[in-house]
């Protein structure tokens, strides 16, 4: 018992001297950290990795392509115009006539769409130019001729003769644009050519103004800038599918929004020049509901007088929803679409009546052209060659409508012979003529051909 105690005395005496010299030689506590491993979470996802695609994204993101097809059928487009300035100072003291010519020059951009010449840019690029002039992106220059404008529109064609063929830019079809889709302009803002900036389509049937009378542009964000208007907006393929017009700023630079003409649109136009020397408008022959706010576009009525009215099968309360299976939401688009076709054209037009929804296939008319001298209240209209027979005269313009009768005498279809001894050969001129004779306060003399074929002589002070 004895030894078994002071075997159990020496044994914890033992383990104290073991502790305590433990604790002189090592001072610094030790840790042991022991690190659970928890199982990973796992996250359905609709994510597709970018590397199993590579080739997609880079056809839709690479612009040089594009870019090297357009910037070289992009031209820098220069306009001198002579303009007159008045001194009266010169005329007070005598010192001259008064009046100073000066050159003013402008600039902008153009496409060339063709290999032997042919160039389309704005109209209010070459407005009043006297001279213009294009220079290539080889630096090459020509004098360039112009072909034909439309001022409603804003397009113009121009010409020059090179010695070889040109770079051009093919038309796309500008219907076939999908909102979102990269598109690049090219042009020369602030004179510095060849510049190509990149965006997506923010919107199409875009109208600046809020009435009718303006055109459906194409919306972007791409840079345009002072120098841009009339240069090229291409998708990824180098194809053209706009001509850059304006931009909406309150500085007069970019600040994020541009708009172009469809190409559709100026391709009919510069069609229409080349083949009739002018714009030939076509027509539904509808007058619009503009208090309709829902989408599509409400017919108000059908024009009497337009020569395929009565076979549209279209009725007052038609809304349209169509246009060849474009939709059409608010009038901008149709008159987007009915800017890009011709008259004599046919076209299926999807309506809602009533419900119903309803395809007419209906045959574009020509835009009735209206001539108004506001001075008399008189819609003037020409003779066609019927009637020019029938009353056995060469010339002459009817007063087709009279919105103020003089002394109660009504003189609709009276039929106008001449203007202060100047003969009426068209509406359009004669028309201009009244209202300016009458605004310089001279007097006028008309000489008319009554209902019953007798020449009668009307003077107005």
């Amino acid at each position: 018992m004895k030894k078994s105690i002071s075997f159990l005395g020496m044994a914890i005496l033992g383990g104290a001297l073991t502790l305590g010299g433990y604790k002189m030689l090592f001072k610094d506590q030790i840790v042991i950290e022991r690190t659970v491993t928890n199982p990973i979470e796992t996250v359905q996802t609709n994510y597709t990795p970018t590397y199993k695609h590579v080739n997609s994204v880079e056809s839709t993101t690479d612009f040089t392509l594009a870019a090297e097809k357009t910037v070289h059928a992009v031209v820098h487009v220069k306009n001198t115009a002579i303009r007159t300035q008045v001194n009266p100072l010169d005329i007070f003291f005598g010192g001259g006539n008064g009046q100073r010519q000066y050159e003013q020059v402008g600039t902008g951009s153009g496409v060339i769409i063709s290999a032997d010449g042919y160039i389309v840019t704005n109209n209010h690029v070459i407005d009043n130019a006297t001279n213009i002039e294009i220079t290539l992106n080889n630096q090459k220059k020509y004098p360039a001729e112009l072909i034909g404008t439309d001022p409603t529109n804003d397009i113009a064609l121009l010409k020059i003769n090179a010695d070889t063929d040109l770079p051009y830019t093919p038309f796309a079809n500008s219907d076939a644009v999908k909102i979102g889709e990269w598109v690049l302009a090219v042009g020369n803002p602030y004179n510095l050519t060849s510049t190509v900036t990149a965006g997506i389509v923010s919107a199409k049937g875009r109208d600046l103004e809020g009435n009718r009378n303006i055109e459906s542009f194409i919306q972007t964000d791409a840079a345009v800038n002072p120098g841009n208007s009339g240069g090229a907006l291409v998708n990824t393929r180098g194809e053209l599918i706009g001509i850059n017009t304006a931009i909406s700023s309150k500085t007069g630079s970019f600040i994020g929004y541009s708009f172009a003409v469809p190409s559709n649109i100026a391709k009919k136009i510069i069609d229409d020049i080349l083949e009739f020397g002018k714009v030939e408008q076509a027509i539904l022959g509808i007058n619009v509901d503009i208090s309709f706010k829902e989408e599509g576009v409400k017919v108000a009525a059908v024009l009497e007088e337009t020569e395929n009215a009565k076979k549209s099968g279209l009725k007052s309360g038609d809304v349209i929803k169509k246009i060849n299976n474009i939709k059409i939401a608010k009038f901008s688009d149709l008159k987007g679409q009915l800017t890009a076709k011709r008259p004599g054209e046919f076209v299926d037009v999807t309506i809602d009546r009533d419900g119903e929804v309803l395809v007419k296939k209906v045959q574009l008319s020509k835009t009735v052209e209206r001539y108004i001298s506001s001075v008399f209240d008189w819609e003037l209209k020409d003779l066609t060659k019927k009637e020019k027979k029938q009353k056995s005269i060469t010339e002459g313009v009817k007063i087709y409508k009279t919105l103020a009768d003089e002394k109660g005498t009504s003189l609709q279809n009276f039929i106008i012979l001449s203007v202060n001894g100047k003969k009426a050969k068209t509406a359009k001129d004669t028309a201009l003529l009244l209202d300016k004779l009458v605004s310089n306060r001279y007097r006028v003399i008309i000489e008319m051909m009554n209902l019953d074929g007798e020449i009668e002589k009307y003077i107005y002070r």
